[in-house]
């Protein structure tokens, strides 16, 4: 095959589609908006500080190290991973010891019963529930683009029927609360629906799986930190034959005539801004949107090509936004683990503000990653790197960050590092801060085109998850194809990578790959 594709957005979804179909034989060329890659793994240094501002949780290593084998290499060539010890270390308020979360079952389970005497026979149901949750997902559901019906209709899934249903009609939290009574078990446990980009009173008991990733199988970092990831990706999609363009922004996506039985419109190209302003086209057969779907549909379509209305776009759960800091402390913070977690006690309160987009309370719940816990190339000796993280509304009106960002901005940021200090007993951390930056749900909105400055992707509720979720392939132009967060099978990077495969099997004109090669098969 020769035929041109172009792929829109240089993220993880754009990186994977494009040297999937390199790999098929296709010449791919990628047109990223940033003058790097990586889309929301983003990165940022300053005076021997290195900041990710991005993704930092490594969950799924199989779905990131098949990428590598279909592309004739593997993650352990590519990259230098090491495994947390502890996973992560929870807060529960100013006056709480911290919790050490580990990974592997019987260190969960010691953890359980510690906090909740007694909850030992029901965190070992509740694990093994997750890990075949898991293991049937990803077997029939995560690489499935829902195309027909088969993936739903095979033994297994009938199966399994009256259990998933339930799972599905229930939430998170309450199927939490059925196993255990301990709030800071069910905080721990339901905590991962924030990176599903919702709440665990609105994401589905389904996602019960996602604690079979960190207690079951553990959290790994790449040295280097997700930049390592992003870079290794390039260098191994260039090798490929892709064409990487930085730089340069997609203004259109044209179509012309009709194909098919359907008399679909046919993709014909992209038009682009280049480095210089100047305005390109280039021709394709193949166009691969790998960018946020609202943007897409708004913005690079003309209205006969869009496959959602402006009514549809505006009724999508954008998930929450998010402020970041990234923090260089003169010192060191050897109360900090390498993950940290500050849970608030009220936590109804807490999503319900990010939910209705009000104003987050003085204390509210934050994530601190100091990767100079595990990576001396973070920060220089005898130092630390912090990135703070606080879920928020989506809301772009918020503002932007920056070395002195927008008022609203900065406040959330000051108080989530005092927060910080006086949780964890380091201190006024604000006297030691030797570089600093912030972002704002408007940063998302401008330099990602997130829709309402989203910080992950449209959320993981029942009506945006599976089958009910965004497809990869568009009903109305031929060619025309979509990955990444905005579409199946969601948010996260593995979610963004396994998009690509869902979409080079689009491409190819096949159905969705079967289940046993989904889990095992790694060859082109």
């Amino acid at each position: 095959m020769t035929e041109r594709a172009v792929v829109i957005g240089g993220g993880f979804s754009g990186l994977a589609t494009a040297g999937l179909l390199a790999r098929d034989g296709h010449r791919v060329t990628v047109l990223e908006q940033q003058q790097r890659l990586g889309g929301r793994s983003g990165r940022w240094h300053a005076d021997g500080f290195r900041f990710d501002t991005g993704p930092s949780w490594y969950l799924m290593p199989e779905v990131i190290d098949r990428w590598f084998r279909l592309m004739g290499t593997s993650a352990a060539e590519e990259l230098e991973l090491a495994r947390l010890d502890p996973a992560y270390r929870v807060w529960f308020g100013p006056d709480s010891e911290a919790v050490d979360v580990r990974s592997g079952r019987e260190h969960a389970l010691e953890l359980f019963e510690r906090l909740e005497p007694g909850s030992g026979p029901r965190a070992a149901q509740y694990l093994d529930s997750a890990a075949h949750t898991y293991e049937l997902a990803k077997r029939r559901f995560l690489y499935d683009g829902f195309d027909s019906a088969r993936g739903l209709l095979s033994p297994d899934v009938l199966r399994e029927l009256p259990r998933l249903t339930r799972l599905l009609g229930s939430s998170l939290h309450g199927e939490i609360a059925r196993h255990f009574r301990d709030p800071r078990v069910q905080q721990i446990l339901g905590y991962p629906a924030v990176f599903l980009g919702t709440t665990p009173y609105r994401a589905p008991a389904l996602y019960h799986l996602m604690s079979h990733l960190d207690l079951n199988d553990g959290v790994l970092y790449p040295q280097g930190g997700f930049a390592a990831l992003v870079d290794a990706m390039e260098r191994v999609a260039r090798g490929a034959g892709v064409e990487i363009e930085t730089g340069v922004r997609a203004t259109a996506i044209h179509t012309a005539g009709r194909t098919g039985a359907r008399q679909r419109r046919r993709v014909s190209g992209v038009d682009y801004r280049d480095a210089h302003g100047a305005l390109r086209h280039a021709p394709a057969a193949a166009v691969v949107a790998a960018a946020d779907l609202h943007h897409v549909q708004r913005t690079l379509l003309a209205p006969a090509d869009r496959d959602f209305s402006e009514r549809q776009l505006r009724r999508t759960d954008p998930g929450p936004g998010a402020v970041l800091l990234c923090a260089g402390i003169e010192g060191e913070l050897p109360q900090l683990a390498h993950h940290n977690l500050l849970f608030t006690g009220d936590w109804r309160d807490n999503f319900g503000r990010i939910s209705a987009g009000r104003p987050l309370a003085e204390e509210t719940s934050i994530y601190v990653s100091r990767t100079s816990a595990t990576d001396p190339t973070a920060a220089p000796a005898g130092h630390e790197n912090l990135f703070v993280l606080v879920p928020a509304p989506a809301l772009s009106r918020t503002g932007r960050g920056g070395r002195s960002g927008d008022q609203p901005v900065e406040a959330v940021a000051h108080r989530a590092l005092e927060q910080l200090g006086r949780w964890t007993s380091t201190g006024d951390l604000s006297e030691r801060v030797r570089v600093r930056r912030t972002w704002g749900p408007g940063d998302f909105s401008a330099q990602f085109n997130a829709f309402r400055g989203s910080a992950l992707g449209p959320a993981h509720i029942l009506t945006q998850s599976a089958f009910f979720r965004p497809a990869n392939r568009s009903r109305r132009v031929a060619g025309l194809f979509f990955a990444g967060a905005s579409v199946r099978p969601g948010i996260g990077v593995p979610m963004c990578m396994i998009s690509a495969e869902i979409v080079r099997q689009a491409v190819r004109g096949e159905a969705a790959l079967p289940a046993v090669e989904a889990s095992q098969a790694v060859t082109p």
